[in-house]
């Protein structure tokens, strides 16, 4: 929408983590209203034919919302009905955090771009059971990310995606491993074989024994080499998991437009959006190009304009996710995609 710039520079006078929470309410109250809500959601004919099957789910269309923004499962639901084909609630622990000390969260407008380092805040494992009992549009694909407690040691790691998976196991469609971001301290050193090998067949062995197997993916970092991204194909396969999501945020700084200085103020974090555009470009290239047919890559990170998600699509990823792309661009960059995608497959316009 031509007015949204107008919108976002107002929405960024405000502390990033207070109009975070702003803005989901001012959505919620819209949907609840047809005219803001048909506004909000985009009019875009014939977007059921957007729908695949990936992993034996079906999805109403190829867009989530990457983890990240909705911690809590607090308004998954309210996200779906927005436009998005799933929605991804977590990180989550076994035990509630508040995560790192304020301020945690920066934008750098000069590069459409975040900086977190939240560190896991979360209500923890059982408060997000409660909210995803609440649960009512039952084909709307939920995922649900995992990740350890700060206070929890790497070589007990494995157990707290164990107590995640057994207690999420009935209330979310598909799982996401996150062992890839910056802002827990050493998590990102389990990303190592045999740390994955425990974690990921682990989850598996128990995912094997349930009535209905869920789809499990690996959240990976773009910082990874080509040697160590080869490892982790190989890790993936032996552990005979769904996927991968490729990628979380990055520690680089490179290539920046923000000044030095501005940037440095802002201390340590994972940075996201289009700063990422390209390493989470080539590092689906390579995923693909390297892996079988049957490994399934959602494709996260820098993923700003319609025209980026067509390139991602082209490029193998079976899937797409937003995060940063749809606090730059509003909620009409679900709907411009959508758009993109049906003219791409020759499907009628508006």
């Amino acid at each position: 929408m031509g007015f949204y710039p107008l919108i976002r520079r107002l929405l960024f006078l405000v502390e990033p983590e207070k109009v975070h929470h702003i803005t989901v309410q001012l959505i919620k109250i819209g949907l609840q209203i047809p005219l803001a809500s048909k506004i909000l959601k985009g009019d875009v004919k014939y977007q059921e034919r957007l729908s695949k099957t990936v992993a034996g789910l079906n999805f109403h269309n190829p867009i989530g919302l990457a983890a990240g923004f909705d911690k809590n499962a607090l308004f998954y639901e309210e996200m779906g009905a927005l436009g998005f084909g799933f929605v991804e609630v977590g990180t989550v622990t076994p035990l509630a955090q508040d995560g790192n000390t304020k301020p945690r969260l920066f934008r750098l407008p000069k590069d459409k771009a975040l900086i977190n380092r939240m560190g896991f805040n979360n209500y923890g494992v059982d408060a997000m059971v409660e909210q995803l009992k609440k649960r009512k549009d039952k084909k709307l694909i939920v995922g649900g990310n995992i990740g350890k407690n700060k206070i929890t040691l790497n070589e007990q790691a494995a157990n707290d995606y164990f107590i995640c998976f057994e207690k999420l196991h009935s209330y979310v469609d598909y799982f996401v491993v996150n062992v890839s971001s910056p802002n827990t301290p050493n998590l990102r050193a389990l990303q190592d074989k045999d740390s994955l090998l425990e974690i990921l067949g682990g989850i598996q062995e128990r995912n094997e024994k349930k009535e209905i197997a869920k789809p499990v993916f690996l959240k990976i970092a773009p910082d990874l080499s080509n040697e160590q991204l080869d490892e982790i194909i190989n890790i993936v396969e032996v552990c005979n998991i769904a996927g991968i999501i490729a990628t979380n945020t990055t520690i680089s700084r490179e290539g920046l437009q923000s000044s030095k200085f501005e940037v440095e103020k802002m201390g340590a974090g994972g940075l996201s959006g289009l700063p990422l555009k390209n390493r989470s470009m080539e590092v689906l290239r390579y995923l693909r190009t390297k892996s079988k047919a049957s490994l399934i890559i959602i494709s996260s990170g820098g993923i700003m304009d319609a025209r980026e998600a067509e390139e991602r699509i082209d490029a193998g990823a079976d899937l797409i996710q937003l995060y940063t792309g749809f606090i730059y661009e509003g909620p009409w960059l679900i709907s411009r995609i959508k758009q993109a995608l049906l003219n791409k497959i020759n499907y009628p316009k508006l």
